[in-house]
């Protein structure tokens, strides 16, 4: 069974900084994609970055280009997502996602609902 455990979420100003971590644990973490999603108040939930099992290949959201940056370390069996510059749009519930199939590297195209295991997500609030 595959658990997704979030921490790091909080209140930070905008320009701030924070760093969310998912400990994944129920299956060989090394051999699967793992992401990040987020969903504001009353919208869908929206692709924010994946990472390849290896961690060679990575897709991240244009909305968080250049101010956020994705890692794991498959020796502890974690996912990271730091995230600079924060701006309030970046306001929303963070999940951790782990890909369901081993080696396929999940792309932003493809089906939220059916291609991921999700953590129980983290509050991020980006004040102005």
């Amino acid at each position: 069974q595959v658990q997704l455990v979030e921490s790091g979420g909080g209140l930070v100003q905008a320009g701030g900084s924070l760093r969310l971590s998912c400990a994944a644990s129920g299956r060989p973490f090394s051999r699967y994609t793992m992401g990040w999603f987020r969903q504001a108040p009353g919208k869908e939930r929206e692709f924010v970055v994946t990472i390849s099992w290896s961690g060679t290949s990575t897709d991240y959201a244009d909305s968080v280009k250049g101010r956020f940056t994705i890692s794991r370390d498959n020796a502890k069996n974690m996912v990271y997502l730091q995230m600079n510059s924060l701006k309030p749009e970046d306001t929303a519930v963070y999940y951790c996602a782990a890909g369901r199939s081993a080696y396929y590297y999940y792309r932003p195209t493809d089906n939220i609902r059916e291609s991921y295991y999700w953590g129980q997500g983290t509050q991020v609030t980006v004040s102005s």
